[in-house]
């Protein structure tokens, strides 16, 4: 089973992600701890890093193109990205997308990374607007376009266990002879 966690920075991915993980007995793969691991690697924060990549797009491309390839290759699995669920396409058994208000996204990335929150909230604007530009650019991606996720959960809205309660629902009451159909994604373009 392929499960996609996606969503913007600190919309609740990785915590949500590992929860499913664990109540499914999965592996988790973070497209966050990747990119993360690239920046400190190369001496960067993960804001110089984003912003390194805006005028590099091998950063991006070969990021994009390991996870796919994971997608691809790999069973029983929770990947976790902004662009999971487009680049697992086909592959992902359930998409799922996670948001909050973007108020709420930077308190929780200001307390991860001890940060000011309204400092963390602009800097965060900021990476999602380079990030969903880019995007469009590399692969006529509009991460907008939520059409292709099976559920979307506004996750300011519940606590990290009622999130998975639902998640878990979803999978677990899904059954193949009443689906109507999956969303098809466009795996056309190169990563």
């Amino acid at each position: 089973m392929l499960l996609t966690v996606s969503g913007p920075p600190g919309s609740g991915k990785s915590t949500t992600a590992e929860l499913l993980a664990d109540a499914f007995d999965l592996d988790h793969v973070s497209g966050g701890d990747i990119f993360r691991e690239l920046a400190d690697e190369r001496g960067y924060t993960p804001l110089e890093f984003n912003k390194l990549a805006e005028e590099n797009d091998q950063i991006d491309r070969d990021l994009d193109r390991r996870l796919r390839e994971i997608a691809v290759e790999e069973d029983d699995l929770v990947l976790e990205s902004r662009l999971a669920g487009w680049l697992a396409g086909d592959q992902a058994d359930f998409r799922f997308w996670l948001d909050a208000p973007a108020r709420v996204r930077g308190e929780r990335i200001a307390e991860r990374e001890d940060k000011d929150p309204e400092r963390a909230t602009e800097e965060t604007k900021a990476r999602e607007a380079s990030e969903a530009q880019r995007y469009e650019e590399y692969y006529g991606i509009d991460i907008r376009d939520l059409t292709i996720y099976d559920l979307s959960v506004n996750t300011a809205r519940w606590e990290p266990a009622a999130v998975l309660d639902m998640l878990v629902t979803a999978v677990e009451r899904y059954e193949a002879d009443g689906d109507e159909g999956q969303a098809l994604v466009n795996t056309d373009y190169e990563f």
